[in-house]
């Protein structure tokens, strides 16, 4: 066991993104969201429930702001609702929805906490969605206009940017999985979509660039790292193709001017994502940093039968999450130590990283997530562990701040290190884990385990 060591300066937080949290799906001229489609056709979410309301955060931030200052927390990463702030398809600006991000973002600062927004968590506007979507080149330049718009009112204020939060998720399991917005199941169309994405992705940053040139850009990429089933060559392999797919495939066009090898038949996944003459130049950016969202592994095999990544995906022997997830901690080492070496040593923010866990209140009144306190303590020497071997890990930030609106899974998963009443006002109840991250932050001792694989 060795004891944690952080650097100065490193960064806490806690992280949320809009549709899960604000609510007032309707209110000052907000315009209708994927989201806002999605939840409300029947069948969609588990709990047949819907962010309308979630944690009524559009009501209520200055209550959470209140929180991270009294957990400690120095950051806040929150993203802009694009609907809320272009509405309409005639691309103006409702200036009730900036004004909101402006009031936010001032308290935050009242506060010494520091704004980390991201430009986009999933929640597309359903004028940009009926246009052809993330499908259609025309998202390229009303995204960059979006971004434009919010960096230019917000950017005075703000030092970092993160344009996208997993665009391999809203890509995946939007257009071929179909269980999110906006419920599509469709390969090809996928493959199309995340070479528009990407083409969005460089745009955008070049468009905050531009906008706000002495702000620091990046975005979050989730993270699945893949463990292979055995040492046997084929294994590797197709633990290779699957970090390709799910971890690379939207950054290494960006950084490295290249798709990585994921496809068994590579030329004809290449084939139908409509990729023109100058395309591939006009991806090259650079980021000021990479963010991280990592909550779980995967083990995988070879499986020729799978006709295109011929992977298979294995059940870990770790503990479990009330999601399903496997909890292996050093998985986020071995993250790290890879993205460190893939893209040159860059700066590294852990934006997501947390245990679904059902607790709620005990008789004492208070929420005992003696399990979502253990996930944390884990990890958290995991990141420790890797800064100790040279990583420049920057912060770290808990999913969540609060219990929300957990996407397909509607309220039947709490991520939050504080509780929400959902039954009873929405009012908020700090766990045992946000008072543990609270006490970490402040300087409580954590040890790791650094012979963990």
């Amino acid at each position: 066991m060795r004891r944690a060591k952080f650097p100065a300066g490193f960064i806490w937080g806690a992280a949320t993104s809009a549709y899960q949290v604000e609510g007032a799906w309707q209110e000052d001229g907000k315009g209708e969201s994927i989201w806002d489609r999605f939840t409300h056709s029947p069948g969609n979410i588990v709990d047949g429930s819907s962010g309308d309301v979630a944690c009524d955060q559009y009501h209520r931030y200055p209550e959470d702001v209140a929180l991270l200052r009294e957990l400690g927390l120095r950051a806040y990463r929150f993203s802009i609702a694009w609907s809320r702030v272009v509405p309409d398809g005639s691309g103006a600006v409702n200036r009730a929805g900036l004004d909101y991000y402006d009031r936010l973002v001032d308290e935050l600062l009242a506060n010494g906490i520091e704004p980390f927004p991201t430009l986009f968590h999933w929640d597309l506007p359903q004028w940009v969605q009926d246009a052809g979507g993330w499908a259609d080149r025309s998202v390229i330049g009303a995204f960059a206009a979006y971004a434009d718009k919010v960096v230019r009112r917000l950017g005075d204020r703000i030092g970092t940017w993160t344009v996208f939060n997993e665009p391999e998720v809203f890509t995946t399991h939007g257009h071929q999985h179909g269980v999110h917005a906006p419920g599509l199941r469709d390969p090809g169309i996928t493959l199309r979509t995340s070479h528009v994405v990407n083409l969005a992705h460089a745009e955008a940053v070049r468009t905050v660039r531009a906008a706000a040139p002495k702000t620091r850009i990046g975005s979050a990429f989730n993270m699945d790292i893949a463990y292979p089933a055995s040492e046997g060559p084929r294994d590797v392999a197709a633990a290779e193709r699957h970090h390709a797919w799910v971890n690379a495939w939207y950054l290494d066009p960006l950084v490295h001017g290249r798709y990585p090898l994921a496809f068994l038949d590579q030329d004809a996944a290449i084939a139908q994502m409509d990729i023109r003459p100058g395309d591939m130049a006009s991806l090259a950016t650079t980021f000021d940093f990479i963010a991280l969202n990592m909550y779980s592994r995967a083990i995988i095999a070879h499986d020729p039968s799978e006709a295109r990544f011929g992977i298979r995906q294995l059940e870990g022997p770790g503990r479990r999450n009330s999601f399903g997830w496997e909890i292996w901690p050093a998985a986020i080492h071995r993250l790290v130590r890879r993205v460190d070496r893939d893209y040159g040593h860059p700066a590294l923010y852990i934006t997501e990283n947390g245990c679904a866990d059902a607790t709620g209140p005990g008789p004492d009144g208070r929420v005992h997530d003696a399990s979502r306190v253990d996930y944390l303590a884990r990890h958290i020497g995991q990141v420790a562990r890797a800064i100790d071997d040279g990583c420049d890990i920057r912060g770290y930030f808990a999913w969540s701040l609060l219990d929300n609106f957990e996407w397909a899974a509607g309220y039947s998963q709490r991520f939050g290190i504080v509780w929400v009443d959902f039954e009873d006002g929405r009012r908020r109840l700090i766990k045992d884990s946000g008072w543990w991250l609270r006490d970490l932050v402040a300087g409580a001792p954590l040890d790791y385990d650094d012979a963990l694989d």
